[in-house]
């Protein structure tokens, strides 16, 4: 059985590791790069109790097996917060079990509960079955492009 459960501020390192170390399977398939540093700060930050950032983790049989990293954000043309959907992960081994829908569907529940306005999300334009997911819980194609700038 699947737990779906959101991670509490005041979690330990060693959870904050479990996190990590879920979330490096992200990286596998662009090839050897670290950015295990990179993700504990990331959840050091997002764990702060005036952080608008969020973690959802998927859990079963005591594993780390799924994870969603989200922060919510004001929106004029929304009318009032949102979140935008930064990560969705499940490890390798436990996909097409219903992991991703699950989490999503919970996030869903939640935001409904917390007044959030919508939730924003991106895939890779060939993920197939990550958008057959997304169109099969109402998110539709937003057409725009977005930019990125890193300092």
């Amino acid at each position: 059985m699947v737990k779906v459960y959101e991670v509490d501020k005041d979690v330990d390192i060693q959870f904050k590791r479990r996190i990590a170390d879920l979330f490096m399977g992200q990286f596998e398939s662009i090839g050897p790069v670290n950015v295990y540093d990179q993700l504990i700060t990331t959840i050091d930050l997002a764990m702060k109790k005036d952080s608008q950032a969020h973690i959802f983790v998927a859990e079963k049989e005591d594993t780390l097996v799924g994870a969603a990293f989200l922060n919510v954000a004001l929106s004029i043309e929304k009318g009032g917060h949102y979140i935008w959907l930064n990560d969705l992960f499940v490890h390798k081994e436990h996909r097409n079990q219903g992991i991703a829908k699950k989490l999503l569907l919970h996030l869903i529940y939640w935001a409904e509960n917390e007044g959030i306005k919508g939730i924003e999300l991106e895939t890779g334009i060939n993920n197939e079955a990550t958008k057959a997911l997304y169109n099969s819980l109402g998110f539709y194609d937003i057409i725009s492009k977005r930019y990125g700038s890193r300092f």
